[in-house]
């Protein structure tokens, strides 16, 4: 009788030991830290309002690292680039607490902005958007007056497209200005590129990162992709003979013909 009464007492002891274990494990993990998240979209280069944030426990072993704990640190701060609900405000997407907003707000520190004009079909349609990549291509004649295509920057961020820094990905539009992020060499090479030619924007992933290195295409390039089959044939230098020297003799006269006779 003994032993069932051990048994029954053992099973109540775990079950009991586990119920605690358990709830000590849940506790452990919901027991994290206030952290500030976005509530309403936040747009880039505009300063973030009360109405737009809130707080919330975050697990204790997923908390970001540096989030934003209080709403009075993130509160009245311009917004580095755009946000969306859901998403930790981490001091890597504010702008400095003197910025005052606007695009200026937004340029990374050793980045300069540059705005190029474009149509509807140099700017892929309406496609590039902002925060997309772009490579840049430029077009004109060469110093002989040969007409070249090269691809002058690669993978290049798009600020924004005429005044707007935030994008609509289900509406692409069509604008005449694009304002791009550029280092102050490319700033200057972008510039020059403009001055002699047409730019022209290539949209790309943006996951892709690699740097285009191309030679560029020239008019022969297109009109005559395979040199060795396609392109005409010179024709052949024309020689003239030279005239040919009679040797000295007389000229004998018979009936109708003439004909020359050489001295032996």
């Amino acid at each position: 009788m003994k032993r069932p009464a051990f048994a029954a007492t053992a099973l109540v002891l775990g079950a009991v030991a586990a119920f605690i274990t358990e709830r000590s494990m849940s506790v452990a993990q919901t027991s994290g830290a206030k952290v500030v998240i976005i509530q309403q979209p936040v747009e880039a280069g505009k300063a973030i309002s009360i109405d737009q944030i809130r707080v919330i426990d975050w697990p204790g072993s997923t908390v970001p690292p540096d989030a934003s704990r209080n709403t009075s640190e993130v509160v009245g701060r311009i917004a580095r680039v755009s946000m969306i609900p859901g998403e930790p405000v981490l001091p890597g997407k504010l702008a400095p607490k003197s910025a005052t907003g606007g695009l200026s707000s937004i340029i990374p520190e050793g980045k300069r902005a540059i705005t190029v004009h474009v149509n509807e079909v140099i700017a892929v349609a309406g496609f590039a958007l902002p925060w997309s990549y772009v490579d840049i291509l430029a077009s004109g004649k060469d110093a002989d007056n040969q007409p070249f295509s090269r691809t002058v920057l690669s993978r290049v961020r798009v600020l924004a497209v005429a005044q707007e820094t935030t994008a609509d990905h289900e509406k692409p539009k069509v604008v005449n200005a694009v304002t791009l992020e550029l280092t102050p060499p490319e700033s200057e090479k972008l510039d020059l590129a403009r001055n002699i030619g047409v730019l022209s924007l290539v949209l790309r992933n943006e996951l892709d990162t690699g740097e285009v290195n191309s030679t560029g295409v020239r008019l022969p390039d297109i009109v005559y992709p395979n040199p060795q089959s396609a392109r005409p044939k010179a024709p052949p230098p024309t020689v003239k003979a030279a005239p040919s020297r009679q040797s000295p003799g007389t000229e004998e006269i018979r009936g109708t013909s003439r004909q020359h006779v050489a001295i032996p």
